[in-house]
């Protein structure tokens, strides 16, 4: 009963609502959200029990927009305008910040920020004070990234903070196209869904959500320089993306005040609807994307074997994209990462992408054991999942969550799971 308990709570007090976005228009930035740093209850495991473990997958940290010309043709727009005194006061004043904002961010598209190494860093460090046991001695580490240069220098960012506080770690660090097939995986079933089958739909519905009268008319004062030469829909999402990643970059400029609450938060429902299409459990992608996600796990319950064989320490690193995070989240099953819904106005009630994969968004699996025996067998093991620091459940029962069983997380990965997919 508490059990059940406890689970009506965690999901009533996942659901997304307006008023928790408007409460913080941060998170109306979607996977652009910064990694929200907070303190957590790390809850101590049954007695005897030590943490041996740890297998992670992490997104890379905060970054700067994917593309230079994110920032640059917005520009060009503004200056444009000017340039035929078309600007109001409030369209010079963002032309101004954009100049500003181009002194840092030009010339930097896709790359790991500032922030996203300390990022790293604190969550390195947090799981080193967090789980000392694992992090003792000359504990092997195996970290590997994709070949994304924000990615490998996120690993370097963890691993260096982990070294750091240990200098005898013995830490391996590779970045190779040999690791791509379970790190950054997409079959081309799933591809060819995501880049076509499901665009209609979606295009009706950010037609319906991007509402640029307003916007547009606080920026342009000629009407007709705006029809000749703007096209509202574009420049609104363009701004919109500028906005959502400033909390992510080394200055103070803010781009919110542009919008209103409810034009953020229609925006981010169209972002969201994205990545839950092509990233996650939405009904009409029939498993091709969670499938996505298929090696990665098979990666770790390998290397969970691996471990468990050992009677020392050990750690196993994975860094890479959103869009490994996200269907990763929903095959491993975890909370409230997994719904299947297939109307689009309710999607953001089932799904929220920054709640799963913010900047530096991680999964760690944290296993247990006591100590003294020669050999250890699954039966022997307890874990416990944590999606971005916090402890999280899975579909399986348990007395002593949020611990969980390691013979009976396998067998239902394994035998339930795995079995689902194409």
């Amino acid at each position: 009963m508490c059990f059940l308990l406890l689970l009506l709570f965690l999901q009533g007090y996942s659901q997304t609502t307006r008023e928790e976005m408007k409460e913080n228009l941060n998170k109306t930035g979607g996977v652009y959200y910064a990694y929200p740093v907070s303190d957590s209850r790390n809850t101590p495991a049954p007695w005897g029990y030590k943490p041996f473990y740890i297998s992670h997958y992490g997104r890379h940290g905060s970054r700067y927009l994917i593309s230079n010309n994110d920032y640059r043709w917005v520009s060009d727009s503004f200056h444009k305008a000017s340039e035929a005194d078309a600007l109001t006061p409030l369209g010079i004043e963002v032309m101004q910040n954009i100049d500003s904002l181009l002194i840092e961010a030009d010339g930097r598209g896709g790359d790991l920020s500032p922030l996203g190494v300390r990022q790293h860093r604190g969550i390195a460090e947090r799981m080193f004070n967090s789980y000392p046991e694992v992090f003792k001695g000359s504990t092997p580490i195996s970290a590997r990234s994709t070949t994304v240069i924000r990615c490998v220098l996120s690993m370097d960012a963890f691993c260096e903070r982990l070294k750091e506080l240990n200098p005898n770690l013995q830490m391996t660090r590779e970045s190779s196209g040999r690791y791509m097939n379970y790190l950054n995986y997409h079959s081309d079933k799933s591809n060819a869904y995501t880049s076509k089958d499901w665009k209609e739909e979606y295009r009706k519905f950010e037609d319906e959500h991007t509402n640029s009268s307003r916007l547009i008319s606080s920026l342009f004062s000629n009407p007709e320089y705006v029809r000749k030469n703007v096209n509202p829909h574009e420049l609104m999402w363009g701004l919109y993306w500028i906005a959502s990643g400033m909390q992510n970059v080394e200055t103070d400029l803010d781009f919110y005040h542009l919008f209103t609450p409810e034009e953020l938060f229609d925006l981010w429902q169209c972002f969201n609807y994205r990545f839950y299409v092509c990233d996650s459990n939405y009904a009409g992608n029939e498993g091709l994307v969670l499938a996505n996600a298929k090696p990665l796990l098979k990666n770790i319950l390998r290397s969970a074997d691996e471990a468990i064989s050992k009677d020392s320490p050990s750690v196993t690193l994975r860094f890479g994209h959103d869009g490994n995070l996200i269907p990763l989240a929903g095959i491993l099953r975890l909370e409230n990462c997994y719904n299947s819904v297939s109307d689009p106005y309710e999607f953001y009630k089932n799904f929220s992408d920054f709640k799963i994969a913010p900047m530096a968004g991680n999964i760690q699996i944290v296993f247990f054991r006591k100590p003294g025996k020669d050999t250890y067998t699954d039966e022997d093991i307890l874990v416990k999942f944590l999606l971005n620091e916090r402890e999280i459940s899975i579909p399986l029962s348990t007395e002593i969550y949020p611990f969980y069983k390691w013979s009976e997380v396998k067998k239902f990965y394994e035998d339930t799971v795995l079995s689902v997919y194409p």
